[in-house]
């Protein structure tokens, strides 16, 4: 935004500036069809040549009966401007082909008269002035005063926002009001930011990716490092990225499908946690029918999860408040016998045990061993079955 570098530090330290591909988009969009008759979309992170957002969007106008496309980047975007830019198609002096643009799309139609609507059209219709392709005053933040009035116009944003500035972001979307379907990293669940959004059900996990990874396009300077990177045969880079998923408080039918539980609760089964009212459960397939009380589960429970079966009453992190005790300091001995004195086990649900186990790391608070679990995210089931009567 105007005056603020957080955007472009944040992105040159995290490099998290990665593009969507356009079939994960298309498998995404599909759920909500019905949501877009009528509406303003607004891309407030996707510069409108580079991004497949807005190529969604704009190629889908009148099939999804869109009544407006809105589409900024900002002027530190690695990628925008690399493939063709506001002054590629309206012109404009040297100066002008770097700075940040909106673009603003009420028309999308054969404009070249070849008998099919591409993105040749959509550049011709800037072109004729039939829809709009303007400089931001700023640099296109989308905290910036002028894309904040364009989220205001808007009725549902769409985008994949920078990871990094994740919780700004959804405060952001949040506070003006709006619907939305974005980009984001599964472990924003245990963000205390976000959290709190998710168990009031005003935010939740979208219906196309629940597990594996997904590629995304970065910029040219990236360093393709990791397993999993490469150059596609358009000669872009690209790097696969774990734990992606969409975020959405737009409802969808999925949604309320019902697990099937088919386990039966017995304590021998089912570890009770020390720092907690509640059993630990290690998988969600492996969560009891018959349990009515607190329970823990993965973080990928949200995958499945349905707001008409369950109840989220919290997670495993000490800001959320749910535990039943603090712990004084402890000492952590790990997988290899180092031992340190640390606090951690306050921000995880607690197992007691009898003996060290081995190969792993536990935690000694006066003499007293314990295990600590991965987050988990704390529920009820709403509709037990009776427990089986012995």
């Amino acid at each position: 935004m105007s005056g603020n570098s957080g955007l472009s530090n944040a992105t040159k330290a995290k490099k998290d500036e990665f593009y969507t591909q356009l079939t994960d988009i298309e498998k995404e969009m599909r759920y909500y069809r019905g949501h877009f008759k009528g509406k303003t979309v607004f891309c407030n992170c996707d510069d409108p040549f580079e991004s497949n957002f807005f190529k969604y969007f704009v190629l889908n106008f009148n099939k999804l009966g869109l009544n407006k496309l809105i589409a900024t980047c900002y002027a530190t975007s690695p990628i925008a401007n690399q493939q063709l830019s506001l002054f590629d198609v309206v012109g404009g002096n040297e100066e002008s082909k770097d700075k940040p643009y909106k673009a603003i799309v009420t028309k999308v139609y054969d404009k070249t008269g070849d008998g099919g609507v591409d993105m040749f059209d959509v550049a011709e219709l800037f072109k004729s002035g039939e829809n709009e392709l303007t400089e931001l005053a700023g640099d296109g933040d989308f905290r910036s005063e002028e894309c904040l009035e364009l989220l205001d116009e808007a009725d549902i944003v769409v985008t994949n926002p920078p990871f990094s500035l994740f919780r700004d972001y959804v405060a952001t979307l949040m506070e003006h009001k709006k619907k939305f379907i974005i980009i984001g990293n599964v472990n924003a669940i245990t963000y205390k930011e976000v959290f709190p959004l998710i168990m009031n059900n005003k935010i939740w996990i979208g219906a196309s990716i629940h597990s594996g990874d997904r590629a995304f396009h970065v910029p040219d300077d990236y360093p393709l490092n990791a397993s999993g990177c490469g150059i596609d045969a358009d000669g872009r880079k690209f790097i696969r990225v774990k734990g992606v998923r969409w975020w959405t408080n737009l409802d969808y039918r999925q949604r309320h499908e019902e697990l099937i539980l088919v386990k039966k609760y017995s304590p021998e089964n089912y570890s009770s946690y020390d720092n907690y009212d509640g059993i630990n459960v290690d998988a969600t397939s492996d969560i009891p029918c018959d349990y009515a009380g607190m329970m823990g589960v993965p973080i990928t429970f949200l995958d499945k999860y349905s707001p008409d079966q369950f109840e989220i009453l919290g997670v495993t992190q000490s800001w959320c408040g749910v535990a039943s005790k603090i712990y004084p300091k402890q000492v952590q001995i790990d997988k290899n016998g180092k031992r340190s004195q640390v606090t951690k086990l306050n921000d995880g649900a607690a197992i007691k045990v009898e003996v060290p186990p081995k190969g792993k790391t536990y935690y000694d608070v006066d003499g007293e061993l314990f295990v600590k679990t991965y987050a988990r995210v704390l529920v009820r089931n709403k509709h037990p079955e009776a427990p089986r009567e012995v």
